[in-house]
Parts: structure tokens; C-alpha cells; sequence
């Protein structure tokens, strides 16, 4: 997985745009779900994301789908049929 290191500069700019509980409308959300489906296409999970940008992993989500982002699996182990050797 890659990741960038931010800037102190725009990690200030980040988080003054998008205050805790504050509205993300017209084009400050069309930018903003465009950085995240930027950066989620380059490997960044949900998770780290919604922590970047200091909201909750369900807005993060919703903005991913309402960008088109087809969203990966969760990963790990998976649970299917016991293979049966002979």
C-alpha cells in the first residue's frame, strides 16, 4: 500500500475545510470526492481515509459510492467449502 506523507500546510487546509459536523456541499464536495477516490484507487482504505479527513468511515463510504468508486472487498481470510482430497 502506498502513502503519501502530508504537508503540515495541507493537513491545516484539509482539516479547516472540512470541520467536524459541518455540511460538505456543492464544490467543495465534488472536490473533495474526488481527492478520496483518488486516493482510494491508490490503495488507501476506507479507514485511513475517514481518519485523514476527520469524518466518520460511513461519509467517506457514501462519498466513494456516490463517486462511482466500485469498492474493494474486506479482505482476510474468507470462509468457503473444506476441499476434499483424495
Amino acid at each position: 500500500m502506498r502513502v503519501t506523507k502530508r504537508t503540515s500546510h495541507e493537513e491545516a487546509r484539509v482539516a479547516e475545510t472540512l470541520k467536524k459536523g459541518s455540511r460538505v456541499t456543492g464544490t467543495a464536495r465534488e472536490k473533495l470526492a474526488a481527492d478520496l477516490k483518488k486516493k482510494y484507487d491508490g490503495g488507501a482504505s476506507i479507514r485511513a481515509l475517514a481518519e485523514e479527513t476527520g469524518r466518520s468511515y460511513g461519509f467517506v463510504h457514501r462519498m466513494l459510492s456516490e463517486s462511482g468508486v466500485t469498492l474493494r472487498g474486506r479482505g482476510g481470510a474468507t470462509r468457503g467449502k473444506k476441499s476434499t482430497s483424495a
